[in-house]
């Protein structure tokens, strides 16, 4: 689909490929986190989510650079081409050296074998973690979608607005390498909080080692984003905000660690549906950036409209709830089995349902009005 971006005739075309290129996209974290949960003892497994997601950051900075250039070469539409290759070159390398199952490698040796296995599931805790509509509504999955909507609020500006918002603000001439400056920022940020959930978990055991990195993380995020209201200097702003993108990529590695804690063999499923309500919240930084900008203030931090500041104190005080959140999320904690089937199913409908709602609502919003 990225390779067909490149025939897209017009808006209607465009917007259905990139709708089907995002649900093809789609699988990539979860069916990594799945892997992680065969191939990684448990503390192993922060670290390698931490790697995982510097890629996603150093991709992104990389692109902001090496595309521009790459049009100017090839046109926009080759471009997409030239992307989809790099994806149908990995699937073939993929099809052919994974295998689901650590025991279906051949090059698996008895001593690596039993160290993955002896370390598969945390002390004391059961392989049996409940259904997915048990987990999907439990207080855990509850806070952990909330917490991972409140990350990507603020780490996708990097994707939608902030290249644009800085040459509005501070003029066209800006260079363009400050906008990929939170993008590498955010890379360092997943390998520093992958390796504080390993070190923590060594310490202090499984339940800090999730909160510490997350809370620590989402602290971080509040400061930049407060700090980047406060200056009208590029170089702070972009430092502010960079602080801010640290922190938030911090809470990455223990988010779908701990979707692997509480979902077990259905880590998959339960990482998607974490990071199906993330990715709403990327859409709709999207659509309501630019409405702060233009319609809303805040007495001392944003007084004026006209700047995105008004933005960045509505998702420092979804940062501050998601600390809160934290406080109440254990990965030890079980599912209620006390519950009916048809109860559990009736749940998991209306949430559904109200999580559709609300992004389609977003969506006419923008649209129509």
């Amino acid at each position: 689909f990225t390779m067909l971006t490149g025939a897209a005739f017009n808006t209607v075309s465009m917007l259905i490929l990139r709708f089907l290129f995002g649900a093809g996209e789609a699988g990539a974290y979860p069916g990594a986190t799945r892997a992680f949960f065969s191939w990684l003892p448990v503390k192993e497994r922060g670290i390698a989510h931490g790697i995982n997601f510097s890629g996603s950051r150093i991709g992104a900075a990389l692109s902001l650079f090496i595309m521009p250039s790459l049009i100017l070469l090839v046109g926009w539409r080759w471009t997409f081409v030239l992307n989809g290759l790099v994806g149908i070159v990995w699937a073939a390398v993929w099809l052919v050296w994974f295998r689901d199952s650590p025991r279906d490698n051949k090059k698996m040796n008895t001593e690596e074998l039993a160290y993955i296995e002896e370390g598969f599931v945390e002390k004391g805790s059961s392989e049996d973690k409940g259904t997915f509509g048990q987990i999907f509504i439990s207080r855990n999955m509850l806070l952990a979608m909330f917490q991972y909507l409140s990350s990507n609020m603020t780490f996708f500006i990097c994707f939608s607005w902030l290249l644009p918002y800085v040459t509005s603000t501070w003029g066209a001439e800006v260079k363009a390498y400050h906008a990929p400056i939170p993008l590498l920022v955010g890379a360092c940020a997943n390998w520093i909080s992958g390796g504080l959930v390993t070190l923590v978990y060594k310490h202090w055991g499984l339940v800090a080692s999730r909160r510490a990195p997350a809370m620590i993380g989402f602290a971080l995020g509040t400061v930049g984003l407060i700090a980047a209201t406060q200056t009208s200097d590029l170089n702070f702003f972009i430092l502010s905000f960079s602080i801010a993108v640290l922190g938030v990529d911090m809470t990455l590695s223990p988010s779908w660690s701990f979707c692997m804690d509480i979902g077990g063999k259905r880590s998959g499923s339960v990482s998607a549906a974490m990071n199906m309500v993330g990715n709403i919240g990327s859409a709709l930084s999207a659509i309501i950036f630019p409405y702060f900008v233009a319609s809303v203030t805040i007495p001392f931090f944003a007084p004026e409209t006209g700047s995105g500041n008004s933005f960045f104190i509505f998702c420092g005080l979804l940062n501050l709830l998601s600390i809160l959140a934290w406080m109440f999320m254990d990965p030890k904690r079980d599912v209620d089995r006390s519950l009916s089937a048809f109860a559990v199913k009736l749940r998991v409908v209306l949430l559904g349902v109200g999580i559709t709602a609300a992004t389609f609502g977003a969506i006419i919003y923008k649209v129509f009005f």
